[in-house]
């Protein structure tokens, strides 16, 4: 079973966390999540239990429970569906904001068009003025 781990301490490494969670059965792998510029901790991670009846009790007696004065949330983890992957500017309307909306080779008028500049990416000052 997957075991999600919030509210980390961001002290806490990936063998103080196994440790912690093999006081109630075999752990296969531990993952605390850091942020890939800095390296820091960003105080969640991850557990994996073979045996779902050792990972739902861990659950249940750690849910809750305090690790270096911080409050710490365990529950199952589910997988999200591939389709509610997490991108940027994606179902976004188009239009507004420095550059938005228009198209690749001039544009601005119309629907779609964004305020200044209307989204042109050579370099024209948008409106209708881009290259035909």
């Amino acid at each position: 079973m997957n075991i999600f781990v919030g509210s980390l301490p961001f002290s806490i490494d990936e063998a103080d966390l196994r440790e912690s969670f093999e006081v109630y059965g075999a752990v296969s792998s531990v993952k605390i999540i850091t942020d890939k510029f800095t390296g820091r901790s960003k105080g969640f991670g991850f557990i994996e239990m073979d045996n779902d009846e050792e990972a739902e009790k861990a659950i249940t007696e750690l849910n809750g429970a305090t690790v270096d004065g911080r409050t710490i949330v365990v529950n199952k983890s589910e997988p999200k569906p591939e389709g509610e992957r997490r991108s940027f500017n994606n179902n976004r309307p188009s239009g507004g904001g420095y550059n938005g909306g228009g198209n690749s080779r001039g544009g601005g008028s119309g629907s779609g068009s964004g305020g200044y500049g209307g989204g042109n990416r050579e370099g024209n000052g948008g409106g209708n003025r881009g290259r035909y």
